[in-house]
């Protein structure tokens, strides 16, 4: 183990691995915000209503989920170098096919593209860098991607609401096209990756039930908030649905062992059960509280949208505050600043949960900045710790379960968020956003339980 008063320095050829991913990354991390504020635009061109428009986000964020587990194997399979690159080729063709979409159908038919190539991107990002990082280094290189993780979906309202009022709603799709092109070179270029093994099987009946199960658990948290009259079919259904197919996964995950599309045998470590525990509550905390600021804003100080999503700007900037946590938790592991951040993070929710129409910008300002860097801080600090512990094999299904385990919560956050507004706000609107920044509150709070099952300090991992 690297002494931990003197860490390992992380090497130009790492920073620059690090930073040429990330050019990649940041436009799938962007995508889903930046599409929501043309969504109004959107609909109102190709005459479609509110439940038509939302499939442009949905069918993006199923297809996403339902690719994160094939993404194992495929890494596997063909190589980390060129399975990146296929991801990034198919968001720019998806991108692009979606700026010269000819009719609602179509834009429907790419957005899909483009969610099979984030859903190859965003765990594929994480298991390149773990793997060059190895274990004395991962909490720092880790903090880049999360400071980019944790700034893009506040970013992107702000992208999206320029690029709508300043021009047409296809420029929201043709800016990821040059980033893509830029981050195909540039991987052609120093994206090493590791070699393919042919032999590598791929799970069909894991991958299938696991899909599944997430898709259809996705679905039925994206409508969830809605008022829609059929809530049998748009909701329930599909929860039960995923359910039963999530734990036919389970039961198969643990018959195939090794040989699964996601070993479940991963949760059988304290640490990386916790940590995903952690990982689900804080995704909860933020996805459903980027939700419910905006809209405080908006419709109880009467703020336009490009002004609320400005300041809610300044949790982003928090996140900036928090670059030198890599290389504490790589130091002394990623408990104590796990719930320290935890904590703050609720702490600074609670002047929402009381706000009025006259709370003092200043104090919710100061509020935003200190939420954004307590998630940051417990962001690097769990996913770090994540890889703890798995050898070099297991970390593309340790990426895997990262991401959907944080893209359940968000949508889970942002949908049970969502219920509580909509449902608490019979008097007056301002009741319903209290109780449901209360709820964020507790919520936050109960990420501690699972958090105190981390161990205290980063015990040494396998080489990767």
């Amino acid at each position: 183990m690297t002494d931990r008063t003197k860490l390992e320095p992380l090497g130009r050829p790492l920073i620059r691995l690090a930073l040429v991913v990330i050019v990649g990354g940041v436009a799938p991390l962007v995508d889903t915000t930046v599409v929501n504020v043309a969504l109004h635009t959107i609909g109102a061109e190709f005459g479609v209503g509110a439940d038509a428009i939302q499939w442009v986000s949905t069918g993006y964020l199923l297809a996403l989920a339902a690719t994160v587990p094939v993404t194992t194997w495929a890494s596997d399979r063909f190589g980390t170098r060129r399975t990146w690159i296929t991801g990034l080729a198919l968001f720019l063709i998806g991108s692009g096919m979606c700026a010269l979409a000819w009719g609602f159908g179509a834009l429907l038919t790419f957005r899909v593209v483009q969610g099979v190539g984030a859903g190859i991107m965003l765990p594929l990002l994480q298991t390149i860098l773990v793997r060059a990082a190895g274990p004395d280094r991962t909490g720092r290189v880790l903090t880049i991607v999360m400071l980019v993780s944790t700034i893009a979906p506040i970013a992107g309202p702000l992208v999206g609401g320029a690029i709508v009022n300043a021009g047409d709603w296809r420029w929201v799709f043709v800016i990821n096209v040059p980033i893509c092109l830029a981050a195909v070179l540039l991987a052609l270029r120093y994206v090493t990756g590791d070699p393919a093994q042919p032999r590598k099987r791929l799970d069909v009946p894991g991958v299938l039930l696991l899909s599944g199960g997430t898709t259809a658990l996705l679905y039925a948290l994206s409508n969830a908030a809605s008022h829609s009259t059929d809530s049998t079919a748009r909701i329930w259904m599909p929860l039960v649905v995923g359910v039963v197919l999530t734990g036919a996964f389970v039961g198969w995950s643990l018959v195939r062992g090794a040989a699964a599309a996601i070993p479940v045998s991963l949760f059988g470590d304290r640490g990386f059960s916790a940590v995903n525990a952690v990982l689900f509550l804080t995704g909860l905390a933020l996805y459903g509280a980027l939700f419910l600021i905006p809209l405080y804003f908006q419709q109880e100080r009467g703020l336009t949208a490009l002004t609320a999503g400005a300041i809610l700007a300044l949790q982003g900037l928090g996140s900036l505050l928090t670059r030198w946590v890599g290389s504490v938790v790589d130091r002394i592991g990623a408990r104590l600043i796990a719930m320290v951040g935890i904590v703050l993070c609720a702490a600074a929710t609670i002047p929402f949960a009381i706000a009025t129409t006259h709370t003092s910008y200043v104090l919710l300002g100061i509020a935003l900045v200190v939420r954004g860097g307590a998630l940051s801080a417990v962001n690097i600090a769990i996913t770090a710790h994540a890889f703890v512990g798995l050898s070099r094999d297991q970390v593309p299904a340790g990426s895997a379960t990262v991401r959907l385990v944080q893209q359940l919560g968000g949508s889970a956050g942002t949908a049970l968020l969502a219920t509580i507004l909509t449902g608490t706000a019979t008097t007056a609107a301002l009741v319903g956003f209290h109780t449901a920044f209360a709820w964020s509150v507790v919520l936050t709070i109960a990420a501690l339980v699972p958090c105190a099952l981390i161990p205290r300090r980063k015990h040494q991992g396998p080489a990767l």
